[in-house]
């Protein structure tokens, strides 16, 4: 892993800080940029996610796909955890600590928010971090890129009905139009993109030249892209968060259930079907982990840059790798 990855956790504190300040020093100065807009999707953080979205997608080589019978269980096992379990324990667990058990410390405005936030970050199953979490468990590196494929095509399909659903059960209503060009601005655009670049780099250049040098390149605009959203997101929360400091430990107490709830179902659900452990450990870990970049510019778009849909998105990418470095620990030490 990456000094990126790994502290993770610290470059989002650090974008915390950075934009609560500059929103506290340049305050109404920088609004404009919350108006430019299409459809009400963000350009500012739609070319952000964008150069965020496409280092991850031109990597994904979708003719692996033809394996996919090589780990039928593993792979079927990640359909039914990500997208018929997955988005609904997520809006559970949301619902059930966001609006019931921290009621008396939550507003229904602010915990109605936090939970469409959740349920759009539990409606995106991870596609890049997992490559991470798959080679420090060891796991099958041909099954992982399989599941990565298949999940990003699903994620084509299936991403607007779910968020859809399950926004509508919490009565919150959303622009259908926002939600159609979000899927295509963040994931159809950079998917289509990359994909044709991959097979054209690589037929031009060679796999050495297009893993050593042009993913080399292209990484560092991918980190510069994140922390850059995450200052802008923060310039905009600067007061929301200065004011409920205590907002964000509660919404992390369900994002954080949600992450062990399902590694641990997926963990023994693929013992029971006796998968092998290097198929075993990157299932639970893309169930468990999210596709945050895209939860981020949906949220943002959805609900704007100031919404605390927004921050519930953010709190996912802060426990995301310590969380998830603890369930790799895990899953090294169940090692069979």
């Amino acid at each position: 892993m990456g000094k990126f990855e790994r502290y993770l956790s610290l470059w989002v504190a650090l974008a915390i800080i950075t934009g609560i300040s500059i929103g506290r020093l340049f305050g109404d100065s920088i609004e404009f940029l919350s108006e430019l807009e299409i459809a009400k999707v963000n350009l500012p953080v739609a070319i952000l996610v964008w150069m965020m979205i496409y280092p991850m997608m031109v990597q994904i080589d979708f003719s692996s796909i033809k394996n996919v019978t090589k780990n039928s269980k593993g792979i079927g096992l990640t359909l039914v955890i990500n997208w018929l379990i997955k988005p609904f324990t997520m809006a559970f667990f949301a619902w059930l600590f966001l609006d019931q058990i921290f009621q008396a410390y939550l507003s229904p405005e602010d915990a109605q928010q936090y939970i469409a936030g959740a349920i759009i970050l539990g409606a995106a199953p991870c596609t890049a971090m997992v490559f991470v979490w798959s080679y420090l468990t060891k796991g099958d590196a041909n099954y992982t890129l399989v599941q990565v494929s298949i999940n990003d095509l699903i994620l084509l399909v299936l991403f607007i009905p779910i968020v859809r659903f399950l926004l509508g059960v919490t009565d919150i209503e959303i622009p259908y139009d926002t939600l159609i060009y979000s899927i295509l601005i963040f994931v159809v655009i950079p998917l289509t993109a990359g994909y044709v670049s991959n097979k054209f780099l690589i037929k031009k250049h060679g796999l050495k030249w297009f893993n050593s040098v042009f993913l080399a390149k292209l990484k560092p605009v991918s980190m510069i892209a994140l922390i850059t959203t995450l200052v802008l997101l923060f310039a905009f929360q600067g007061d929301k968060i200065i004011n409920n400091p205590f907002d964000i430990l509660l919404i992390a107490v369900p994002l954080t259930i949600q992450t062990y709830f399902i590694f641990f179902i997926t963990w023994f659900v693929g013992r029971y079907l006796k998968l092998k452990h290097n198929v075993c450990a990157p299932s639970a870990m893309i169930g468990a982990s999210n596709f945050f970049e895209l939860a981020v510019a949906v949220a943002i778009s959805l609900f704007g840059l100031n919404s605390g849909a927004s921050l519930a998105t953010v709190v996912g990418i802060l426990i995301e790798v310590p969380v998830m470095l603890s369930l790799v620990a895990l899953a090294n030490k169940w090692r069979y």
